[in-house]
């Protein structure tokens, strides 16, 4: 069920540790895409409770599954996006390669996702996301820390008066 957004301190007293790999992932994707952020609870019992998905006119960039102390990350790759990772697989590390080679090809896709409990894998998933989308923001501020601290429920137009308006 879609529900507000949780305040930005909730999410980070839920994440724990990996609340620097999430800043870090979340101020780059502000960065650099304008996207819309949907926020999604269920039942606490079930595996995806709180799941904040990233997308754009109805195409997924990547999906945040929060759990206690870490996050999920999904990627989808479609035909076109498993070229362009097979043509740059050697600049992703071991465990994404590992995981890609593992991962069954379905009709609709690749599906295929990381428990991520620290920044390790932040390169490799940033990379993933730029082959699944081009960046696609044209107001963008002088520091990605910035785009780090605001709030996760912010609207498009929210995100970049908070950015002009830090230009200035």
């Amino acid at each position: 069920m879609n529900r507000p957004i949780k305040p930005y301190q909730e999410i980070k007293n839920l994440l724990g540790a990996s609340v620097s790999a999430w800043e870090a992932l979340m101020g780059h994707i502000r960065y650099y895409y304008e996207m819309d952020e949907i926020w999604a609870e269920g039942n606490p019992a079930h595996k995806y409770y709180n799941t904040l998905y990233i997308k754009r006119s109805g195409k997924s960039l990547i999906t945040f599954g929060l759990r206690e102390g870490y996050f999920i990350v999904s990627i989808t790759l479609g035909k076109q996006e498993r070229d362009k990772f097979d043509a740059q697989c050697d600049m992703f590390g071991d465990a994404v390669r590992s995981q890609y080679n593992q991962t069954e090809i379905l009709h609709d896709g690749m599906w295929f996702g990381f428990d991520v409990q620290d920044a390790s894998l932040n390169d490799d998933l940033i990379r993933l996301m730029h082959i699944k989308r081009r960046p696609n923001r044209k107001i963008l501020p002088n520091h990605i820390n910035m785009c780090m601290h605001l709030d996760v429920g912010m609207s498009h137009a929210e995100i970049t008066q908070c950015l002009i308006r830090d230009q200035r």
